[in-house]
């Protein structure tokens, strides 16, 4: 099942999702509390990062700094398409926001701040539709 390559169809085929719920990132360097459902999972030396729902992290004690909405662009991307991750973020820091991307077998998926999700909802259907410009 071939994910798509062509930039503009990938663009045009966005369908951002926004998650309810807010998600944390945090780190361990044992084994995931229970009762603590990583959406997901990223093996450093140093420790294992989770992004998780923030209700599950307040609740196992596990300490973070940044508060994010996950949106998951619903299009299915080639892991080895090109440009589609350039695209979303450079659209979003072109208004001064942080985005964190993580590719999925099917989908990408962005953790954005809180605050920033209703703007970044805008800045992706934007982009999807064309009247946002793509970075080259």
């Amino acid at each position: 099942m071939t994910g798509e390559h062509d930039l503009a169809l990938l663009l045009r085929g966005l369908q951002p999702q926004r998650h309810p719920y807010e998600y944390v990132f945090t780190t361990v360097t044992g084994a995931v509390p229970p009762g603590v459902h990583p959406v997901v999972t990223v093996a450093e030396p140093e420790g294992t990062t989770l992004v998780v729902m923030r209700a599950e992290a307040d609740a196992a004690g596990l300490p973070y700094d940044f508060v994010a909405t996950w949106i998951t662009l619903r299009v299915h991307s080639a892991l080895d398409a090109v440009g589609l991750t350039a695209a979303v973020s450079g659209a979003l820091a072109d208004i001064g926001m942080s985005c964190n991307v993580v590719a999925g077998y099917f989908h990408d998926h962005l953790f954005v701040r809180c605050a920033d999700a209703d703007r970044a909802m805008t800045v992706l259907a934007a982009l999807s539709t064309g009247s946002q410009p793509v970075r080259a």
